[in-house]
């Protein structure tokens, strides 16, 4: 029990480093979430800051999601009698959680979306490969990064059916599509940010300059598939 404690807790403090807010107060003097949409990430920090700020931001909160995972099989491998695939899966759900709710922040931090591509670079880097540049042919041809980001959340669980099919939870993936179109659905009737999180799906939908955007970092990760990466 204690590792998994570990784990949530290292992975949730590693997560609420907001390299945002930290490098727009070095090199321009301010908070970004003050400027522009507000948001504690790369994208505000490229229109707030700008290019440099960006890609040290983006490559921060990629690492975050790497380092939480890797930290997880890590202690996995040295911890008797622990669920490894648990663990993973709690240090993703941590450490997007803790770059979305930073404590060292005011629990106001970004959308997750780096963190969460660094999560699954890791845990399976085939699909993580494969959205990533779909999200960025997407943000290319539209110039709207908010849809390029959309675009690889739907595209994530379409993957895992062909990609490490032994290593899927299938069930899961159905629980996930169903939150996925519930939460859209309250977005619209509600008109306000919903977040939801559960054991292996976490969906947070939200709104940027009346764009409705899903993000959905499903952490469906096997014994088998940690073994693999391990």
């Amino acid at each position: 029990m204690s590792a998994y404690i570990i784990v949530t807790l290292v992975a949730y403090l590693l997560g609420s480093i907001s390299f945002s807010v930290i490098i727009s107060k070095k090199m321009a003097g301010f908070d970004v979430r003050e400027k522009g949409s507000g948001n504690a990430g790369a994208t505000n920090m490229l229109r707030s800051v700008g290019k440099k700020g960006a890609i040290f931001t983006l490559i921060g909160d990629c690492l975050k999601g790497v380092v939480a995972i890797l930290f997880a099989i890590i202690v996995g491998k040295i911890a008797k009698n622990t669920d490894k695939a648990l663990l993973v899966q709690l240090a993703g759900i941590a450490v997007v959680l803790g770059h979305t709710f930073p404590i060292f922040f005011g629990f106001k931090g970004g959308k997750g979306v780096a963190t969460s591509l660094g999560v699954l670079l890791v845990s399976n880097w085939q699909i993580g490969l494969i959205c990533l540049v779909f999200a960025l042919v997407l943000m290319a041809l539209t110039k709207m990064v908010s849809l390029g980001s959309c675009g690889a959340a739907v595209l994530f669980p379409v993957l895992t059916l062909f990609i490490n099919i032994d290593s899927i939870v299938t069930s899961l993936l159905g629980i996930s599509n169903v939150i996925f179109i519930l939460l859209k659905l309250t977005f619209f009737i509600l008109g306000s940010p919903v977040w939801v999180v559960s054991y292996s799906a976490m969906s947070s939908l939200f709104s940027e300059k009346g764009i409705s955007i899903i993000i959905v970092p499903l952490l469906i990760i096997s014994e088998t598939e940690v073994q693999s990466i391990a």
